[in-house]
């Protein structure tokens, strides 16, 4: 009996060397790479190149910073000069960073509390002239402390609230409300009202529809508006300067401005408060970055 030989068969390459030879296709070139790496470090050399100067100045003495012949790092580093900024005679500024603090928390909590029924009231509530309404609101935006500082001033006054941390609470509060209530409106109006109306009929009230179930939706909204309210309070100057009359109950944005003097101005304790003014922020947006992230998932609808 005869044997016939084997048909031939074409034996396909492993499929993992196809996807080897793809990916390997889509890796971006090096030079790419370097390019990439090359402009975000010259950005970041932009943008953190004046806090690095402000630091080198910090640690220098006013001999090096006035000297005719100045460099950019000190040819000693006073490490004092950030204990002896604590003990001038030119403010308390232990009481101008607790005053800074209070005011800063207390605000930004007054504009949460305020600013989050009022956007969820007006993202789900059709009620007479709404637009309007959410018109003067941004409307009050235009408004900045600066232009108000004599009518404020009289109105506190009156109030017997004159120099105090609380007229300043209301006073930042009343002024980034608006942009607080218009950022978390748009969240709360994204969402869809079947969610609510899902909640309603198994029993869940308003307040509970709105703390249980919308807030871990609109938690980045509300992340943004704690961000822009805090850093608002905590840069606010102008009303701050009127207000409050006595050094211990000024913020440091108006501390600041006491080592600057008519004839000489103490730059090395300037550029130290400046550092030290810088570093809370930058620690709240540290501790917000990870609640932002946090908060895109939290709200997931199975």
């Amino acid at each position: 009996m005869a044997v016939t030989a084997p048909a031939f068969e074409t034996i396909a390459p492993p499929a993992t060397s196809a996807r080897k030879r793809r990916y390997t296709q889509d890796q971006v070139p090096l030079g790419k790479v370097l390019v990439r790496m090359l402009a975000g470090l010259i950005v970041l050399a932009v943008f953190t190149l004046p806090y690095v100067i402000m630091f080198f100045g910090s640690v220098k003495t006013k001999a090096q910073i006035r000297s005719v012949e100045p460099t950019y790092l000190p040819t000693e580093w006073h490490w004092e000069n950030y204990l002896n900024m604590w003990s001038t005679p030119e403010t308390p500024l232990v009481q101008n960073l607790i005053s800074t603090i209070v005011i800063s928390v207390f605000a930004t909590l007054l504009v949460l509390l305020v600013a989050m029924p009022a956007a969820y009231y007006t993202a789900r509530m059709h009620f007479p002239f709404r637009m309007l309404f959410l018109f003067l609101v941004i409307v009050t935006q235009m408004l900045q402390p600066a232009v108000l500082t004599s009518g404020l001033f009289r109105q506190f006054v009156t109030l017997g609230m004159i120099d105090t941390w609380a007229a300043m609470i209301f006073i930042n509060a009343a002024f980034n409300l608006s942009f607080a209530v218009w950022i978390m409106h748009s969240f709360f109006a994204g969402i869809p009202k079947e969610v609510d109306e899902a909640a309603q009929i198994d029993g869940a009230g308003r307040l509970t529809v709105l703390f249980r179930i919308n807030l871990p939706l609109v938690w980045p909204g509300i992340v943004t508006a704690i961000v822009f309210t805090f850093v608002a309070c905590w840069n606010e100057f102008a009303a701050s300067l009127v207000i409050l009359s006595t050094a211990g109950n000024q913020p440091l944005s108006v501390a600041l401005t006491k080592f600057v003097g008519q004839y000489e101005t103490s730059w090395h304790y300037v550029f130290g408060v400046s550092i030290v003014a810088i570093i809370p922020v930058v620690i709240l947006f540290m501790l917000i970055e990870k609640r932002l992230v946090g908060g895109l998932t939290a709200g997931s609808v199975k």
